[in-house]
């Protein structure tokens, strides 16, 4: 390309220069030039012309109906590309709207699903809360019914210890009221009788309330473990942080108890 082109130019630099050596014409502007050689050159000239610049004119010629045709097509594409973006809007919004459908539907499944587990994790605490009380109210009666037979027994004991002490002293000292020698004698151990009787009946009575004071603190503990556990459970049920376990209140309640005695 760049031959040809550098050809152009030099055939129209000798055309030039035949032109301005060309013998005039007298009372003329003309000249007389060499047909044959300009010829050759106009020749060489067209030769050398590229067939794009050809092409070019032809595109020039043409060109409202060219820029015309692209607009068409140009306004085509553009009415098409926007149906289909209209088109795939609006299948776009028809899938959102049946997945927010989905997913509500979803939603609203587990939110029942997690209320009725729920609601049978509550049931269940309530029922199991309420079977501990019982027990627990049984277990208490049984030792109070216990600890009260208990302290009667000991308490008759103590009593007929007591009375049979007195009796005993007070026969000693019937018998012993005649001997006036030993009258100071059966007065002293009869006041040490009476006071052996007396402190008999205090330790006896001391035990038994000790005794009863031991099995009421026991209870109490096992009570204060079934208030924590159940206590637990219902703050495990609100924050849904899993299964309550009661079992681990009742050990340590029966390890305390242990300790105690």
């Amino acid at each position: 390309m760049g031959l040809l082109v550098y050809r152009v130019f030099e055939a129209l630099d000798e055309l030039v220069a035949i032109v301005e050596e060309a013998r005039g014409v007298p009372m003329t502007a003309g000249c007389v030039v060499p047909r044959g050689d300009v010829l050759e050159l106009l020749d060489d000239v067209r030769d050398a012309i590229p067939g794009e610049l050809d092409d070019a004119q032809d595109v020039l010629d043409h060109k409202d109906k060219l820029v015309g045709d692209a607009r068409s097509n140009a306004e085509k594409t553009v009415s098409s590309a926007n149906a289909e973006a209209n088109s795939t809007i609006e299948n776009a919004r028809d899938d959102a709207d049946r997945i927010l459908a989905d997913a509500k539907a979803q939603a609203d499944r587990m939110v029942a699903e997690a209320r009725a587990h729920a609601e049978q994790l509550v049931t269940d605490a309530r029922a199991e809360a309420e079977s501990s009380v019982a027990e627990g109210q049984r277990e208490y009666d049984a030792l109070t019914g216990r600890a009260r037979s208990e302290a009667d027994r000991m308490i008759e004991s103590g009593k007929a210890s007591y009375e049979r002490s007195v009796a005993e002293g007070t026969a000693e000292q019937a018998r012993l009221v005649s001997q006036t020698e030993v009258v100071q004698a059966a007065h002293a151990e009869s006041a040490r009788v009476i006071d052996s009787a007396h402190a008999e009946s205090d330790r006896l009575r001391s035990d038994c309330d000790l005794y009863v004071d031991t099995k009421l603190a026991e209870f109490e503990d096992f009570l204060n473990g079934t208030v924590r556990s159940v206590g637990r459970g219902r703050q495990q049920l609100r924050t849904g942080s899993g299964v309550p376990d009661y079992a681990s209140d009742y050990d340590v309640d029966d390890r305390r108890a242990e300790r105690r005695r």
